[in-house]
């Protein structure tokens, strides 16, 4: 598992075994269950965590009880209620696996203590923020611009395994549309 976070840390930022090893030090490992949440709403979000196996949904329940998926994770992803995360309020949104999942887990002290002793790992968590944002605002976009059926084959397109891999009622919800309407785009 140690050699999955260095290759990922790697594709961005070249590390000593000396560097590795600090960075390590900064990480715990966790294993959960299928249907097991990481973040509950309500609670203290306490680490951000970087998928090696399995695969996460990140939900938000609005006021009336309808759930709106977020995001999914699978390997080689970070996933958090970052807002609770960083600011170290309650979180406002669920991580729950889909599969069992192998996880790191950052702790927001370590991932200061992480950024203030090695300039690389500043710079590495600045790259993979950065790409978040713009996957965020894709997704924004895509739901102001597209249609249903554009926005499922952009999402085929983008992480076609997630179609073997995710309930077609959970896709369904993520695109923003009904289980029959996902069964139509997807004939």
């Amino acid at each position: 598992m140690q050699q999955k976070l260095r290759e990922h840390i790697e594709k961005i930022v070249p590390l000593t075994d000396d560097e590795f090893a600090f960075v390590r030090s900064h990480f715990t490992i966790k294993s959960y269950k299928k249907r097991e949440f990481l973040i509950q709403e309500g609670k203290s979000v306490k680490y951000a965590y970087f998928v090696v196996s399995g695969l996460l949904m990140l939900v938000y329940n609005n006021e009336s009880g309808k759930q709106h998926i977020v995001s999914f994770a699978m390997e080689d992803w970070w996933e958090s209620d970052f807002l609770a995360y960083h600011t170290q309020t309650k979180a406002t949104m669920s991580l729950q696996c889909l599969e069992d999942t192998d996880v790191f887990c950052l702790s927001l002290e370590d991932y200061q203590k992480l950024c203030a002793g090695l300039q690389k790992m500043e710079h590495f968590f600045l790259r993979k923020a950065n790409a978040g944002h713009i996957g965020s605002q894709q997704r924004i976009l895509s739901f102001l611009t597209s249609n249903a059926k554009e926005r499922y084959e952009q999402l085929l397109k983008r992480y076609p395994s997630l179609f073997q891999r995710v309930p077609k009622s959970l896709l369904a919800s993520y695109l923003g549309v009904s289980r029959e309407t996902l069964s139509r785009l997807a004939r």
